[in-house]
């Protein structure tokens, strides 16, 4: 695996063939796709933490979509990256979409765990107050913010039968840096819809019944709206899955995984 350092953003770079580029969500970090990886044996895939996440959260200014997905585009740029599938998670998804809209010859496909198109506005005032709880409250914030996303994003029976799983979401939360996470949170919180319509990618959704960010009826209406993709959209629906789906049903991802990225080979 090698790690670039690329406009202070780190991105890991490991594998050979057709290229996966791997775009966590709020609160998440390149580790987010860990669990996942075996299903990506045989292609070069790249994951990032975004600006303003994990190890890339030393980043001056405020952060946006437009600005993460310029930055994806950077690094896609600098390792000589043409084509490439998506993988996205949450905010990520955001990203991703943006990206497919904008630049459809780099897209070769998507697949997007926990997808939405926009925050719904009553959830944007939310996660604006969860901005200002972390940059006023620093590291005591975080904790707080982790352990209500930890009870609040990941089904019941994740947390009573996948431990590991909650604990990763907790850790990944209190991990992060109070004013990096807070830009994060403003970037999701003006996040924009993109022109959904012009996404011409293959597409794989994916979420869990239990995803109050994600809900199956919201992801099927965003299927909907999918309406250039002429190969097609597929959704899934987990059972007994919260918001964290490549956390808290790796098995499962990794079979959809499976079945979806080779035919886009």
């Amino acid at each position: 695996m090698a790690l670039h350092l690329i406009d202070k953003m780190a991105v890991e770079d490991e594998g050979e063939g057709d290229a996966v580029v791997c775009v966590h969500g709020l609160g998440g970090t390149s580790n987010t796709w860990t669990a996942l990886m075996p299903a990506l044996a045989g292609y070069r895939v790249v994951r990032l933490d975004l600006p303003g996440s994990g190890r890339s959260h030393a980043v001056a200014g405020p952060l946006s979509i437009e600005r993460l997905a310029d930055a994806v585009l950077a690094a896609c740029s600098r390792l000589n990256i043409g084509r490439t599938h998506l993988l996205g998670h949450s905010m990520g998804t955001i990203v991703c979409q943006h990206l497919a809209a904008g630049h459809p010859k780099l897209v070769r496909s998507m697949a997007l765990f926990g997808p939405l198109v926009a925050p719904p506005e009553p959830a944007r005032a939310a996660i604006r107050t969860r901005a200002g709880k972390a940059r006023n409250e620093g590291i005591a914030g975080m904790q707080e913010i982790a352990q209500a996303l930890m009870n609040g994003a990941t089904s019941a029976d994740s947390r009573q039968r996948s431990p590991a799983a909650a604990a990763f979401v907790r850790e990944s939360l209190m991990r992060q840096d109070p004013e990096g996470y807070a830009r994060s949170c403003e970037a999701l919180a003006d996040a924009r819809a993109a022109a959904v319509e012009r996404i011409e990618a293959p597409t794989l959704l994916v979420t869990g019944d239990e995803d109050s960010v994600a809900p199956p009826q919201a992801v099927r209406a965003m299927a909907e709206r999918l309406t250039g993709v002429k190969a097609g959209v597929r959704t899934v629906v987990l059972s007994r899955c919260g918001h964290w789906t490549p956390i808290e049903r790796p098995d499962e991802c990794m079979r959809e995984l499976r079945g979806f990225l080779p035919a886009q080979r």
